[in-house]
């Protein structure tokens, strides 16, 4: 068991930074989730209760813009709603890398390019995610025919 423990806490380091990495790029909705879960679980749904409500809101904010991004017709509004869900991740991705930044090295100029470096790799992936889940347009009236 001595022998097996560096590796079962890289592979525990690694699945969390994995997990730390996913919620930063979807950001927006597991927050959303994790309110409304905690609101149900306070206003007396139970534990049940609030892990189903998070789940349905998370999932339900993360659906609605998608929708919105598929059915709005104006750029600007397009981007909008592209900031609205890749802000969030960006910044949560920075305080993720800077928290584990701050526990790998004590340099501050360090930390700081780490974080920036973080943030920019979960706000871009961010933005990629939610921009190519979004339905394609209308095809034009193409039907592909066997």
């Amino acid at each position: 068991m001595f022998i097996l423990a560096p590796f079962l806490l890289v592979a525990g380091i690694g699945f969390l930074c994995w997990l730390f990495f996913t919620v930063a790029v979807f950001a927006l909705p597991c927050a959303m989730g994790l309110m409304a879960g905690f609101w149900a679980y306070g206003a007396g749904a139970g534990v049940v209760g609030g892990i189903i409500v998070g789940f349905v809101a998370g999932a339900a904010t993360f659906v609605i813009g998608q929708v919105a991004f598929a059915l709005v017709p104006w750029m600007w509004l397009k981007l909008l709603i592209v900031l609205l869900y890749t802000v969030p991740a960006i910044i949560m991705g920075y305080s993720t890398t800077h928290g584990i930044a701050q526990m790998l090295m004590p340099s501050p100029a360090w930390q700081l390019f780490f974080s920036i470096i973080g943030a920019i790799a979960v706000g871009v992936t961010a933005f990629i995610r939610f921009t190519t889940v979004a339905p394609p347009g209308p095809s034009g009236g193409n039907i592909a025919r066997v």
